[in-house]
């Protein structure tokens, strides 16, 4: 099952919004088989690892590590293939909590006479596996907030420069996160600040994560790198102001909208439409106190099919999704660094808890000295 998980990490990036899994087939105390499921929309791992094995599997034991779907999707079945290459006994990781599934492709599988365990490495996967495990279930993408930060808790110094606060291995890392995240999100403050690309620049060939701009006004420039390069990675900015007042509240008719809409794409006047040029995808989201209201942002990319995000800056976004009750998890990476300053960016604005007793906690503590920087990553606790 451990060689299972580690086949199913390969799909990291590649298979959203769809689970992590892993698959081997054992016969005679050996490996005949092994596949994990490579890219969203592709075979899973089971399928994977059956059809290409050259052996014969009557009465091999498979061990998986999510339970086999057991329904027509973009792909046939994996109960199909299970029980026609004979196999006589399944190891099952977790079961899935997909309604087509959940619980059915165990049954199936014991009414076909394949003996099944459940339950093996459970906890494991299900950190494995904690987008899907969340999406499936609630449709909302899995939120990791970042940070990196002096010892004395700045992002920036106070002239606003941060290149860099942490080590070269520090931001490598941030860049294979990237790699495994559907999305990528930054505030315009930060977008006007540090001119990012937000991409994943590491060698070798890994997944580009949607790069997504919390951009309330539409402030976020025409020449800047994120606008320059859209066509070249998917790039979203969520504003409240695509639609005029009169759009909003139901003033203009249908077919006046539709004819608004034309004349102004002819006309190129507005800034919306510069960018819709430029291949920036432009997401109206509903507005809270001037702002985008994040819930509505989680709801929408989720319905994209966003599954996960990380937050990349700066301190007012973290605070928005923090307020919101949006974050996850946290990597919070620490350099062994003082430089001071009252005006100086901390990594979460707003106004702030008013009690100690009412900070938000974390549970999971894992720490890491990544030479010499400090990684703390944690959960989010529940606050219900």
């Amino acid at each position: 099952m451990r060689r299972a998980i580690a086949l199913a990490k390969k799909g990291g990036g590649y298979v959203h919004p769809n689970p992590l899994v892993g698959c081997v087939v054992v016969k005679g105390g050996q490996i005949i088989a092994e596949g994990y499921h490579e890219k969203y929309g592709e075979f899973h791992a089971e399928r994977n690892a059956l059809t290409r094995c050259q052996a014969d599997t009557r009465g091999a034991t498979l061990y998986v590590t999510l339970e086999p779907c057991c329904h027509y999707g973009k792909t046939p079945p994996c109960t199909e293939i299970i029980i026609e290459k004979g196999i006589k006994k399944v190891f099952v990781g977790i079961l899935d909590p997909n309604p087509l599934v959940a619980g059915k492709g165990v049954k199936i599988l014991q009414d076909a006479g394949i003996e099944v365990v459940t339950g093996l490495c459970e906890d494991e996967i299900r950190e494995l596996n904690k987008v899907f495990l969340k999406y499936i279930t609630t449709k909302r993408p899995y939120v990791i907030l970042k940070t990196a930060m002096t010892l004395d808790g700045k992002i920036a110094a106070f002239t606003g420069d941060s290149r860099w606060v942490t080590n070269e291995r520090s931001r490598q890392l941030v860049h294979e996160l990237r790699s495994e995240m559907a999305g990528v999100v930054a505030g315009i403050g930060t977008v006007l600040a540090d001119d990012p690309m937000l991409n994943v620049r590491l060698e070798g060939h890994y997944h580009q994560p949607v790069r997504i701009v919390v951009d309330s006004n539409l402030r976020i420039p025409i020449d800047s790198q994120l606008v320059k390069t859209a066509k070249e990675y998917r790039t979203i900015v969520a504003t409240t102001v695509i639609s005029t007042e009169a759009e909003r509240n139901g003033e203009i008719s249908f077919n006046c909208r539709r004819f608004f809409r034309f004349w102004r794409k002819l006309s190129l006047r507005s800034g919306l439409d510069k960018l819709e040029m430029t291949g920036v995808e432009l997401l109206e989201c509903q507005s809270k106190n001037n702002h985008v209201d994040i819930n509505d942002l989680m709801a929408k990319l989720g319905a994209m099919g966003i599954d996960s995000l990380l937050l990349e800056g700066g301190g007012t976004l973290n605070a928005a999704f923090l307020e919101a009750g949006c974050v996850d998890e946290v990597w919070a990476f620490i350099a062994p660094k003082i430089i001071g300053g009252a005006a100086a960016q901390t990594p979460v604005a707003g106004k702030g808890i008013e009690r100690m007793s009412d900070a938000i906690q974390l549970q999971n503590i894992d720490i890491q000295n990544i030479n010499g920087d400090i990684l703390i990553k944690g959960k989010i606790c529940s606050r219900e």
